[in-house]
């Protein structure tokens, strides 16, 4: 396994819209791994293909009980109209934070690592998770669809 490099905020890979994969390889299994080992490093929640320069639509969920989804082909198939407006921070976007509305429960369809196709379904951090991510794959990073962005004084009083 390896630690992958991180794309940071100027690199243009990040704005851009993956492919779907077409057939679950070693390769495919291999960067999963990869892409887990370094979400793990990084102590994210989540992290796009795309985030470590590869444009394929796989993503990574952590939930609140430390649980990772591995999802490839991911699409948001339903979610409540009940929105969350919480923090939101990437780690393709270090020290950046920013009020988003996203649903409060979202469930996606997507197929494992065997080629299989499931659904799952998360609240709260692990709904706005989905959303993140997935917007990864079509080039979207969170300050797009934030409400604002923090300023670094309000970063400093929350780190508190």
């Amino acid at each position: 396994m390896a630690i992958l490099k991180i794309l940071k905020d100027n690199d243009p890979a990040l704005r851009k819209i993956c492919r779907r994969v077409d057939s679950v390889t070693p390769h495919i299994c291999r960067l999963l791994d990869d892409m887990r080992d370094t979400l793990l490093r990084a102590d994210g929640v989540g992290l796009a293909a795309p985030q470590v320069g590869v444009l394929r639509r796989i993503v990574l969920v952590m939930n609140e009980e430390g649980k990772i989804y591995e999802l490839i082909n991911p699409e948001i198939i339903a979610y409540t109209a009940e929105r969350q407006q919480e923090m939101e921070g990437c780690l393709s976007l270090p020290n950046r934070w920013g009020i988003t509305d996203r649903p409060a429960s979202v469930t996606v369809k997507a197929i494992d690592r065997t080629g299989k196709e499931y659904t799952v379904t998360g609240t709260g951090l692990t709904a706005r998770c989905f959303c993140h991510e997935l917007d990864h794959l079509d080039g979207i990073l969170f300050p797009d669809k934030a409400i604002r962005m923090l300023t670094e004084e309000e970063i400093r009083q929350l780190q508190k």
